[in-house]
């Protein structure tokens, strides 16, 4: 509550026993990026546009657009991993099904120091305000804010400068104006793919599911896509039979729907409450939760999407 300062929080420790990392590690996608560049070999193409996808039984045919130039590409299996608007999807023919919140997020993002002024602060911070919500993210150097148009304030008038120094004021007040590094906005979307593989070609990340930021389970799922699909891939590319590609959607589509979007469904609509008598229920529930050990260890082996992964690994054939 940012008006009284209370608060719940959970102690990640708890998790001992259960990972090797009974801690939050926030990393930005392009830092991610880069530690991956590090490790690969070969050719990389980053100019290049997908624009279509056929396969037979024998391989997977990708048309590429290169440098203005079409090229046809040849591969025994195709991931795509090409993002929200995945053209392999939509060459796949496959559904997307799922809604589109109406609500859009304004991020911003400041060196401005804000747990030098809020008591408390975590790296990761959900706050309900009379005006509204916002969430803080601590990052290396800066913070990251999500903010929300005012009440009958349109997205294009939010983004004025004016507009972002006014919500940052009602976080913390200054005599200074913020200093503001970036802006943008985003639309929250929860959709899984009807399918993750349809014959040679698989799908992972953000190409086969959608969801809401909130919890960070939107990247950390693709992550556990990418363990999960090339662990099977490279053991059908050394001889295994490649029935157990079937097996990546058998253990990650049910995780997606259960665990991702169920979770990540909660932690918006929990953030999108606006009456006072439910807000402070919901807060008082996580706090009786954080003081209980078994409780507070189950919400997080949920949370931290551990329980997601065993759910997965249950499933054996």
């Amino acid at each position: 509550m940012h008006e009284t300062g209370e608060r719940a929080e959970f102690d990640l420790s708890i998790l001992k026993g259960h990972t090797r990392h009974p801690y939050r590690v926030q990393c930005e996608q392009w830092k991610l990026s880069r530690m991956l560049l590090a490790q690969l070999t070969g050719e990389l193409w980053f100019d290049t546009r997908a624009t279509a996808v056929s396969q037979t039984p024998h391989g997977v045919k990708l048309t590429v657009e290169r440098g203005g130039e079409p090229m046809e590409l040849e591969c025994s299996y195709l991931i795509g991993a090409d993002g929200a608007r995945s053209l392999v999807r939509k060459s796949l023919g496959l559904g997307f099904e799922g809604v589109t919140f109406p609500e859009t997020t304004i991020l911003a993002t400041t060196p401005f120091d804000f747990a030098q002024h809020l008591e408390g602060l975590s790296g990761v911070n959900n706050c309900w305000a009379p005006s509204g919500t916002f969430s803080l993210l601590r990052l290396p150097g800066e913070w990251r804010v999500s903010l929300y148009p005012d009440d009958g304030e349109s997205v294009e008038a939010a983004l004025e400068p004016d507009s972002i120094e006014r919500k940052m004021q009602r976080i913390v007040p200054r005599a200074d104006c913020y200093h503001v590094l970036q802006t943008r906005p985003y639309r929250i979307h929860e959709r899984v793919v009807d399918r993750y593989r349809v014959g040679r070609v698989l799908l992972a990340g953000d190409a086969a599911h959608l969801n809401s930021p909130s919890g960070g389970m939107g990247m950390n799922g693709g992550i556990h896509d990418a363990f999960n699909l090339c662990d099977k891939l490279l053991r059908v590319l050394r001889g295994e039979d490649d029935a157990l590609l079937d097996l990546y959607e058998r253990q990650l589509h049910p995780v997606a729907l259960e665990q991702i979007l169920a979770q990540s469904g909660r932690n918006r609509a929990r953030m999108q409450e606006r009456d006072p008598a439910k807000r402070l229920a919901a807060l008082r529930e996580l706090q009786a939760v954080a003081r209980d050990p078994g409780r507070a260890l189950k919400h997080l082996l949920r949370t931290s999407m551990i329980e997601g992964l065993r759910q997965a690994e249950a499933i054996a054939a």
